[in-house]
């Protein structure tokens, strides 16, 4: 297959960024949406939360699978269904005027979304030279970090003007012209879809690594609101996916033909990567989700200016991922940038944890900057040393298991992060309250002043003022509870830093660099 040249390479790189950036921004951008979806839908927050569960579960099924399913139906093929899958779903998902509908069109919108990124990716690579994918991974790149971040300015915007409907709706016109662009201009490969007879299913493994990754994930993300193992729906779902997954390494350990090779991880490197993955998973979306709650809870922000102070120093690793693209195509080794790009994070989080109740936007331009280059200095080199010491047959599967560990490390993070804030909250409201001198006697100084400015009687008064000094202790529990957490993730990122002396690298040919790349695209 010729690679593609001028106006037809430009329309691949176009449509393969939106097609990813389209499904980065959905990742996101619902959750500034969840107060009016759930009053909207007749159901509290926690309900209307499983729409961001259903996607995530969705998503991390799909993902360990997208290699074999790209090489079993055609990678065109399964890319272009894909996008019609996303975009019908997406439609749907506007549309839903129960709970239930949503929940369903969401988890299908999952399916289609989680092929997006990788095949994206690998289309993209095709596009270019092999010693000019450096520069394909740098765009991608881009697109991989402004996504996530253009997703909680977007929703805030049609929030702030519109209704939670057009979230979805606004991906219909960019999937119906991503997938013309698609079909008109990307060349199918070489006996692409051709091959499936001698492709043997592994549909006991795949069966068990579904409802494994599905109940895992379950239990993470909604293990807080169920209070743990006091659920019997999360004492199931452990037993079952524990299960499950034990299933379903003993059947991959022994069949010819694995739906995923998991004795790459007896590769050293490879097990020693997922590590920093995992962390880094934890690391991110973590933060992604902890901050606008504090913004929006402790310090006040809209929905839109909790967004828009991420926008802009954003661009800072936007510049950053070509540069590193580049320079890791040539053979640089990818540890030193591990190690700044996990410092920064932490650098990060304990700024955060010591950020002050009178914050403005401006004030966390520096700060997230800081974020945004640990973000960009932690991705694409992790993505690169997975494959370190992998044959190039193997750089697909073993990039994909990687990206199955940081997404759930995310959900394991925002698992983690739930209970610690309850916890920490509690402990922290409980202090201020013991604290407290003459509490009584500030709460009859209130209601006084509200009495006289309102002319209510001393009862409801005095009730008033009880309310507004619980307010603010909660105010107050919570942001210290979210301080801590910052400090936690700070923690985490610093203690797994010693573990760098368990890779390594080797000097790579340029055919081996090309190929590493690519099988990145392909798994990413």
């Amino acid at each position: 297959m010729a690679t593609p040249k001028g106006f037809a390479r430009a329309i691949i790189v176009i449509t393969t960024i939106a097609a990813a950036v389209m499904e980065l921004v959905d990742t996101s951008i619902i959750n500034v949406a969840l107060n009016d979806m759930s009053g909207s839908l007749g159901v509290n927050i926690e309900d209307v939360s499983w729409v961001i569960t259903a996607y995530a579960i969705a998503n991390v099924i799909i993902i360990p699978l997208t290699g074999f399913l790209a090489e079993y139906f055609g990678r065109k093929n399964y890319y272009l269904v894909s996008i019609v899958i996303f975009t019908l779903a997406s439609y749907m998902c506007g549309q839903s005027s129960t709970l239930v509908e949503i929940i369903i069109w969401r988890f299908i919108q999952g399916i289609g979304g989680g092929a997006l990124l990788s095949t994206s990716q690998a289309i993209l690579f095709d596009a270019f030279e092999p010693q000019d994918r450096g520069k394909a991974a740098g765009l991608f790149g881009m697109g991989i970090v402004l996504g996530p971040t253009l997703g909680p300015t977007l929703g805030g915007y049609i929030m702030q003007h519109f209704s939670w409907p057009l979230i979805f709706l606004i991906n219909i016109p960019i999937g119906i012209i991503a997938a013309l662009l698609a079909y008109i201009f990307i060349d199918k490969k070489e006996g692409e879809g051709t091959n499936k007879s001698n492709i043997k299913i592994d549909y006991l493994g795949i069966g068990l690594l579904m409802v494994g990754i599905s109940c895992l994930q379950f239990v993470l993300e909604r293990g807080e609101s169920e209070d743990w193992f006091s659920s019997a729906a999360i004492r199931n779902c452990s037993v079952v996916g524990a299960v499950a997954l034990i299933a379903f390494i003993w059947q991959e350990l022994k069949v010819k033909q694995p739906a995923v090779n998991i004795r790459l991880l007896g590769n050293r490197n490879l097990a020693f990567t997922t590590v920093f993955t995992f962390v880094a998973g934890f690391g991110l979306f973590t933060s992604v989700f902890i901050y606008p709650v504090l913004a929006q809870r402790v310090l006040g922000f809209t929905a839109y200016d909790t967004g828009l102070a991420l926008l802009a120093p954003t661009m800072a690793a936007v510049i950053a991922m070509p540069l590193m693209g580049i320079l890791l195509s040539k053979g640089v080794s990818p540890l030193p940038f591990i190690v700044v790009g996990f410092i920064l994070f932490s650098i990060y989080s304990f700024m955060s944890s010591r950020l002050s109740l009178d914050i403005g936007i401006s004030d966390l331009f520096i700060l997230f900057i800081i974020r945004a280059l640990g973000t960009a200095l932690a991705q694409l080199p992790l993505i690169n040393q997975a494959v370190a010491g992998l044959h190039p047959k193997d750089y697909a599967t073993g990039i994909g298991m990687n990206n199955m560990i940081r997404q759930l490390g995310g959900a394991f993070g925002i698992a983690v992060a739930n209970n610690y804030i309850a916890k920490h909250y509690a402990q922290h409201r409980s202090d201020i309250v013991s604290t407290m001198q003459n509490g009584l006697q500030q709460a009859t100084a209130i209601g006084q002043g509200i009495t006289a400015k309102t002319g209510d009687i001393a009862e409801i008064a005095n009730t008033k003022a009880l309310t507004i000094m619980s307010s603010g202790v909660d105010r107050q529990a919570y942001y210290l509870a979210y301080l801590d957490t910052f400090r936690m993730i700070g923690i985490f990122f610093l203690v797994v830093l010693p573990f760098i002396f368990f890779l390594r690298t080797k000097k790579k040919s340029a055919d081996e660099i090309a190929a590493a790349a690519k099988a990145a695209a392909e798994a990413h």
